[in-house]
C-alpha cells in the first residue's frame, strides 16, 4: 500500500518535510455547552495550534443501554451513571457543530470533529469538513472504515488498543477508497503512564507501512509528543481543558490553556530544531568558517621545485584564504612552483 505523502488540509501540507500539524483536541470538554465549547475554540488560537477538534456522536447509535464505563471514566465521572448516559449529555448537534465550523472560520482556526456512529458521518459530513479524525474505537470497525473513507477526505487514524495486524487490516480497508491517511500511535487511557507511551511504534508503523504518521499523545502534560518529533510524526494531537477540576471524563487528563500554549510553542521549538535534512554550512556559519577553519601553509621553508610532502605543509587558520587541507591528497606530490617560506599560505 502506497498512501500519499503530501496531504493538504485548508491549506496546511502535511508531508515528510512540513512542520508538524497540530490539533488541540477539545472533544467533549465543552460539557455540551455550546459557549464553553466557543472558549476552548478561543484557547486553540492564542496557542497558536493549526486546528481544533471536537467529537461528533449519537449516543444512541453508539453504544447499548448497559454498557459500563472505562476504567478511566469511572475514576473521573460520577460512579451512579453509565456511559450511555454519560454520553448523554455531551452530545452536540448538527446545529452547534455548523455553529462551532463558523465560528473557527472566523477565528482562523481549521474545524475537525470526530465521527463516532454513522449517523454522525452523516450529518457532519454535509458540513463539508476538510478532514476527518477517526478515533482508537473504530480501528478495528472496517465497514465504518469504508464509509469514512469513501467521503473523500484526508484521515487521521488513531491505533490506540490495537495490534499490529489489525492495524494493516485498518488501512486495508481504507486504501481502495482513499490514500490521504496520516496514521497516528495512540495509547487509549486518559492519561497514560510514561512507560505506556511506545513511541518505537513510529519506527514499526515507518518499517510496514507506506504512509505518514502521527501521534496522538494522552500522556501528562506537555509530556511525549514533541520526542516524538525527531521519530518522524507529523500530525501532533494533544486534549486540552478550561479547567482541569471540570466535570467529564477528559478533563483531568487535559491541557490548562496555559499550558496547552507551552505545548505548541515546544512543539514548534523541535521543529525548528529539526531544520533541514541537507548537511551544508548555515548563511551565519560562513564567516565562522573563513575564521576557523583551516587552509594549507609551509610547515618549513620550501624551495622552488621541491615535492609537497606530509612533512612541509600543515593547516593552519588563514582567515580564509588558500587551499583547504580537505585536498591535501591532491597536493601531496605536486612540486612547488615558487620558494615558500614558513607560515605563507600554499597556492599553486
Amino acid at each position: 500500500m502506497n498512501f500519499n505523502k503530501e496531504i493538504n488540509i485548508e491549506g496546511c501540507v502535511i508531508s515528510k518535510d512540513s512542520p508538524t500539524f497540530i490539533i488541540a483536541e477539545a472533544g467533549v470538554n465543552h460539557g455540551g455547552d455550546l459557549d464553553v465549547a466557543k472558549q476552548l475554540i478561543d484557547i486553540a488560537v492564542l496557542s497558536g495550534a493549526d486546528a481544533v477538534k471536537f467529537q461528533a456522536f449519537s449516543t444512541r447509535d453508539l453504544i447499548l443501554d448497559n454498557v459500563e464505563k472505562a476504567p478511566y471514566q469511572k475514576e473521573t465521572t460520577k460512579t451512579n451513571e453509565s456511559q450511555f448516559e454519560m454520553l448523554k449529555a455531551l452530545e452536540l448537534t448538527t446545529r452547534q457543530n455548523l455553529v462551532l465550523k463558523t465560528y473557527c472560520e472566523q477565528n482562523g482556526i481549521i474545524f475537525l470533529t470526530t465521527p463516532f456512529d454513522e449517523v454522525s458521518l452523516e450529518e457532519v459530513d454535509h458540513l463539508n469538513l476538510p478532514a476527518y479524525k477517526i478515533a482508537s474505537t473504530d480501528l478495528t470497525n472496517l465497514l465504518f472504515l469504508r464509509k469514512v473513507a469513501s467521503k473523500g477526505k484526508p484521515i487521521f487514524l488513531s491505533t490506540g488498543m490495537s495490534f499490529l495486524t489489525e492495524v494493516e487490516m485498518a488501512l486495508a480497508a481504507i486504501y481502495p477508497f482513499n490514500k490521504d491517511v496520516v496514521l497516528l500511535q495512540c495509547t487509549a487511557n486518559y492519561p497514560i503512564q510514561d512507560h505506556e507511551v511506545n513511541l518505537n511504534v513510529l519506527n514499526s508503523y515507518k518499517e510496514h507501512f507506506d504512509v505518514l504518521v502521527g501521534y496522538s499523545d494522552h500522556s501528562i502534560g506537555v509530556g511525549a509528543a514533541p520526542f516524538a518529533i525527531p521519530m518522524g510524526a507529523k500530525v501532533i494531537e494533544k486534549h486540552f481543558t478550561l479547567d482541569k477540576a471540570s466535570k467529564g471524563p477528559d478533563h483531568m487528563a487535559s491541557l490548562t490553556p496555559s499550558e496547552l500554549k507551552d505545548f505548541v510553542t515546544q512543539i514548534k521549538k523541535v521543529d525548528a530544531y529539526m531544520g533541514s535534512n541537507i548537511k551544508m554550512p548555515n548563511l551565519s556559519e560562513i564567516e565562522t568558517r573563513k575564521s576557523l577553519q583551516k587552509n594549507l601553509v609551509a610547515a618549513c621553508d620550501i624551495i622552488k621545485g621541491e615535492e609537497f610532502t606530509a612533512s612541509n605543509i600543515i593547516g593552519k587558520r588563514t582567515g580564509g584564504d588558500g587551499i583547504s587541507p580537505i585536498y591535501i591528497y591532491e597536493i601531496l606530490g605536486k612540486v612547488a612552483k615558487n620558494n615558500f617560506v614558513k607560515d605563507q599560505i600554499i597556492k599553486l
